[in-house]
């Protein structure tokens, strides 16, 4: 029997092996029993909005989940297209549905699919929520019986997301300076939702950008839809020998971020993450009031928010850790390294789209490459250097590593811990401002150390540190 649980951003599996319609079916089913059992605040009972990815089979386990729905009384809007997360987040609020279910894997390999579910807040559903979801399927895995539904097609809309979603982008970026500019970009879609939306919205603005691996492809080439700079080579080199400003991608899902400077430099979402702090703080009126990041994203957005008395917030890592955050309306932005990101007055839930049109607004208002304008802020703030190790792992493995770093352990690379967190993993503060934390990934077999500091041979010796328990 597959071991179903919900990770950082929903449940993902191997198509075909764990991921099959059967289970599908089965998540599903617990989600109706949520949604029906849940008294949404604000939003209508018993509607739901289904859409998915451009993996494989990912619109047909979509219209499979709007049967089992519709089966259980529930009203569906169903995404006519494969359809970016933000988009979806979108809707769930602006047709005050009780919830979203998504099928995504996001940057996972192409082998794998995911159903991540989201109540009617618009992100990514809380532990509580996932623990009632988990123990639902559960039991109806213990009935080892295959469900059957008889679907009310009455209950099914089929509808086209994108347009006001798009609308909802021209309330927080300023796509006056984007269009006076005239800049020369270059996009990567990377087989993904984000194609004929971040291309669309910039044509729209008079632009003519170079648009990359804008059709399907459930296989991404091979490689995992993550706009990392070993997944966009093509990007860099047109933008580095064709003189580009910019180039810009989005993940599969079109939730994460990736930002190649005029030179063909690759701008890390850390430094992605501090800019944009640093560019709305410029340009716009009474942002909010605090900043929100997770344990594993650099330190940098807090050198600029202090300097300006702003309230730092620091997260378990996930999204979902930013919703209320958010929707409060005094986040000014909250992000994540792995590329996540999203802004007050937004959506609760991480946009690449948005990402890479805000990046896009700030070169056309600086008139500087990316590059440039990080050079102002390092002057105006000072300078923190961040380094990351991915370690694939077994679960032996994984557990011996964990065991050391729970060990006691007084001094890491000669300096003193001063403090510890355990929320997400083993996060160590020491006495100069460095930080180094493990971190055993919730949806793949992968162990990530993260480490920051303010010279690059403090840096090296945190790497050293991390290596030798390895």
């Amino acid at each position: 029997m597959t071991k179903i649980k919900f990770g950082t951003s929903g449940w993902r599996a191997i198509i075909g092996e764990d991921f099959t319609f059967a289970n599908v079916r089965i998540v599903v089913q617990a989600i109706a029993d949520y949604v029906k059992k849940h008294k949404a605040k604000n939003a209508k009972p018993k509607t739901v909005i289904v859409g998915g990815d451009a993996r494989f089979l990912s619109d047909e386990f979509a219209k499979e989940a709007a049967k089992v729905l519709s089966a259980n009384g529930i009203r569906v809007f169903l995404c006519d297209r494969d359809t970016p997360t933000p988009t979806i987040s979108y809707h769930i609020l602006a047709k005050k549905c009780a919830g979203g279910i998504n099928f995504t894997a996001s940057h996972n390999p192409p082998e794998y699919n995911g159903i991540k579910f989201s109540p009617e807040t618009g992100g990514p559903a809380q532990p509580d929520v996932t623990e009632q979801i988990e123990k639902a399927v559960a039991k109806l895995q213990k009935k080892k019986k295959p469900l059957v539904f008889k679907a009310d097609e009455k209950l099914i809309t089929v509808f086209d997301p994108r347009h006001s979603y798009l609308k909802q982008l021209e309330k927080v970026v300023d796509f006056g300076t984007i269009r006076r500019a005239k800049l020369k970009v270059a996009i990567d879609c990377l087989y993904g939702t984000s194609r004929d939306y971040l291309d669309y919205i910039l044509k729209k603005q008079g632009y003519k950008p170079t648009v990359l691996h804008d059709y399907i492809n459930p296989y991404f080439d091979g490689r995992r839809p993550e706009p990392a700079p070993e997944n966009i080579e093509e990007l860099v080199s047109i933008v580095k020998n064709k003189r580009f400003n910019l180039g810009l991608a989005a993940d599969g899902d079109g939730d994460r971020f990736g930002i190649i400077d005029s030179d063909g430099t690759y701008i890390t979402p850390n430094e992605i993450i501090a800019l944009l702090l640093y560019h709305l703080l410029r340009t716009r009126k009474r942002p909010g009031r605090i900043i929100a990041r997770s344990l594993a994203t650099s330190h940098m957005v807090d050198l600029i928010a202090r300097a300006h008395g702003i309230e730092i917030v620091e997260t378990p890592v996930g999204f979902k850790y930013f919703v209320d955050l958010i929707n409060g309306g005094d986040c000014i932005i909250a992000g994540e390294e792995s590329g996540g990101l999203s802004i007050s007055g937004h959506l609760p839930e991480k946009d690449g789209i948005l990402a890479c049109l805000l990046i896009t607004e700030m070169v056309a208002k600086e008139k500087k490459s990316i590059k440039s304008i990080l050079k102002q802020i390092y002057k105006k703030y000072g300078r923190l250097y961040s380094d990351r190790i991915n370690l694939e792992l077994t679960d032996e493995k994984k557990q011996a590593l964990m065991k050391k770093v729970k060990s006691p352990i007084v001094k890491i690379a000669g300096l003193k811990i001063v403090r510890k967190d355990t929320r997400d993993g083993y996060k160590f503060y020491l006495q100069d401002g460095s930080w180094i934390l493990f971190r055993p990934s919730g949806t793949e077999p992968v162990v990530r150390i993260y480490f920051e500091s303010y010279s690059k041979k403090t840096l090296s010796a945190l790497r050293s540190f991390a290596q030798k328990l390895i």
